[in-house]
């Protein structure tokens, strides 16, 4: 007999405070004995049928008292048994000292996954939360492949048969952070029936543009250092030196064991095959999904600081979505910090209880934007109801390479600033601003460049200073101190799609290159990720363009060793674009600036209401 069946046949006819008094002793004395909550029932290691034979496994947590309950669904390749603490242990650290009381108040973080939902805070609220190993990862046998086609058909099976289990409501949602918000956009796109209602928190939604090349530079760093090695190797089925099991004391990357080249041979090599697909081809094509195929309730919740990987995701999945019920929250802070916080947990309640419960609780009432406005030591919430906002005043600021300002009118007089490709570069700034001026939303530069090679990559950084001329930063998603926003483009890949472009969102459809003449001028559209930060009177903003990747000198930014980074965190994270030829890219650039050459920078100014 359960013990709420017993307390119960115990209880009736005592209060109701008396019954939860008892229920939270009986939960203390499961916790000391290694048990479950009094008020939840673990289903461990259950098989979902796919449809061509293979099973998935998966951990079911679901509320003891019977019923038919609304769940909350998370599939990756990260180990559905592989407790948060020992993921990232850095990262832990730093959530914990964010929210110390995470793992205390109704959380034992035993059940704690990264960057998926946690079953003690969910259950309780009448959830059914289930974590399931994607194909070749964990308990789950199989070629492992993320961000696939194949994971997004698993996906769409999984969703479904959670929805018609016999505990199920038949609502199905979507919650959770990276992986777990990428591949909500690839499964949603694919409409599967029992889906109600996704929430991908920063998670990028294009495979090529956001995650693999930015503006056609390949980013090598993040995914072969330290996401696809020591996370997701480590969890592949039959891996012996997989993690253990705290539940079981086994082994969590499953019962068999596969030598180095069976395990090799049951993998993509994801690193080595991205780098070989850097145009947007079919393959770069299969792995970005069709957002416009979604439809379902969607709240689509972005980080400022997320550069080089989800901000990006957040807006344009938002924009791009065919959803009639859809708001974006764009928030601040570290990757893990808001995510799991009281307010974020509630919002997120918020969300499935009117779309998963059917609860009538305002959510649809509320304003479809929802961002932070940040400044220098601080932030605003505001509520908006459209992205990019209605009255944006889309102002040019022209460079002028003479003396590296940026201004609103163009120079009359025809400017070079030229610079060695792989050093610091050449910086543009606008003067003090006479009063406080916001700039929200995405941004373009306009550039006339030439290279004395046959290609040229761009890195474009915003920073902000003040009066004193120290620099404005921002806690990052990964980075403690990132600057504004970041913005790349390899010259190479200039050509724009006219149809999908925007003056302020420029597309590139990345599928020729087209080689430089060195010397001859050419025009490039750079997109630089959206942003948001009111710069006080006297404070000024910079545009730094560079041929490598922004970083600031270590002994002037306390350089941080981020999760288990091999790099010190210097302004762009991990998110960095090593291997790059210098005698290919190492060369003279230049920018020229004025008369009709008009070099400028798109921003989005918001004037007030």
């Amino acid at each position: 007999m359960s013990h709420i069946a017993s307390i119960s046949r115990f209880g009736r006819g005592i209060s109701a405070f008396t019954v939860v008094t008892l229920l939270l002793a009986v939960n203390a004395r499961a916790q000391e004995k290694n048990s479950p909550p009094a008020y939840m029932r673990i289903d461990k290691d259950v098989d979902v049928p796919m449809r061509d034979g293979l099973a998935l496994k998966a951990n079911v947590y679901r509320p003891s008292a019977p019923g038919k309950y609304p769940v909350i669904l998370a599939l990756s390749a990260y180990g559905k048994d592989n407790p948060a603490a020992g993921y990232f242990p850095q990262a832990f650290k730093e959530e914990l000292s964010y929210y110390p009381d995470l793992c205390r108040n109704g959380s034992s973080c035993k059940y704690l996954r990264h960057e998926a939902a946690d079953p003690e805070r969910w259950v309780p609220k009448g959830y059914i939360i289930i974590h399931v190993d994607t194909r070749g990862a964990g308990k789950s046998p199989g070629y492992l492949d993320p961000w696939s086609p194949q994971e997004a058909r698993d996906y769409y099976d999984t969703i479904e048969w959670a929805g018609a289990q016999p505990w199920s409501s038949g609502k199905v949602g979507l919650l959770g952070i990276s992986y777990y918000a990428m591949t909500q956009w690839m499964v949603a796109a694919l409409q599967p029936p029992h889906l109600a209602a996704m929430l991908p928190w920063e998670g990028s939604e294009d495979f090529y543009r956001e995650w693999m090349f930015h503006g056609g530079i390949f980013t090598n760093i993040m995914l072969e250092k330290i996401v696809w090695g020591p996370a997701i190797v480590r969890t592949q089925h039959g891996n012996p030196d997989g993690y253990t099991d705290p539940d079981t004391g086994e082994r969590g990357s499953g019962p068999i064991t596969l030598s180095r080249e069976l395990l090799e041979g049951n993998r993509i090599d994801l690193p080595g095959e991205a780098a070989k697909h850097f145009l947007d081809d079919e393959w770069m094509r299969a792995r970005r999904p069709d957002v416009s195929r979604i439809t379902v309730p969607l709240l689509s919740a972005g980080n400022w600081g997320g550069l080089a990987q989800h901000l990006r995701g957040n807006t344009e999945g938002f924009m791009l979505a065919s959803s009639r019920e859809k708001w974006l929250i764009m928030h601040t802070g570290a990757h893990f910090e808001k995510y799991y916080m009281p307010e974020s947990l509630a919002l997120q309640m918020r969300f499935f209880d009117h779309y998963l419960k059917g609860l009538n609780n305002g959510w649809d009432k509320e304003p479809r934007i929802q961002i932070a406005i940040r400044r220098p030591g601080g932030e605003t919430l505001r509520k908006e109801n459209e992205w990019p906002i209605a009255r944006t005043q889309w102002t040019k600021f022209y460079l002028n390479a003479q003396d590296k300002t940026l201004a609103t009118q163009n120079p009359a007089a025809e400017n070079t600033a030229s610079y060695q490709a792989l050093t610091d570069g050449v910086t543009f700034s606008t003067a003090p601003f006479d009063k406080d001026t916001e700039i929200t939303g995405p941004i373009a530069a306009h550039l006339w460049v030439s290279s004395s090679t046959a290609d040229m990559d761009i890195f474009a950084t915003l920073q902000a200073f003040g009066p004193d001329g120290k620099e404005v930063t921002f806690r990052g998603a990964n980075d403690p101190a990132v600057p504004v926003t970041q913005g790349w483009l390899r010259v190479s890949h200039r050509k724009l799609d006219p149809q999908r472009s925007r003056p302020y969102r420029p597309w590139h459809p990345h599928d020729e290159i087209q080689k430089l003449t060195p010397g001859e001028l050419y025009p490039v559209e750079v997109e630089i990720w959206p942003t948001s930060m009111v710069f006080p009177k006297g404070y000024h903003l910079s545009l730094v363009l560079q041929g490598k990747d922004f970083e600031r000198p270590i002994d002037a930014s306390g350089a941080y060793m981020g999760m288990n980074s091999p790099v010190a965190y210097r302004g762009s994270g991990a998110f960095l674009h090593t291997g790059r030829d210098p005698v290919e890219f190492g060369g003279t650039n230049r920018i020229i600036t004025g008369g009709q050459h008009d070099s400028y920078l798109l921003l989005p100014v918001i004037p007030e209401k």
